[in-house]
């Protein structure tokens, strides 16, 4: 049995937030107020990345694939919403 890359789990420490805001300055505010797992003085890292939803893209030929591949998808799953 193998440990991993990390010697020891208390070496790492991950996780990560989905939150919508508005702005990517909102998004800072919001990391601002997260809590400090080494400790209040310590130093540690917070990345902060946009993600971007299906409606966030202009019409185009890719995107009305990709609908029509997730509800293919969808149908293959539950096999009801076919009838629907």
């Amino acid at each position: 049995m193998l440990d991993g890359p990390f010697a020891e789990t208390k070496e790492l420490i991950g996780g990560y937030w989905l939150i919508q805001v508005k702005s990517k300055e909102e998004a800072i505010e919001w990391a601002k107020r997260a809590p400090a797992p080494h400790g209040e003085r310590a130093e540690g890292e917070i990345e902060v990345r946009q993600v971007f939803e299906l409606e966030d893209f202009k019409p185009s030929e890719a995107v009305e694939r990709h609908r029509k591949l997730g509800k293919e998808l969808a149908k293959k799953k539950n096999p009801g919403l076919a009838r629907a």
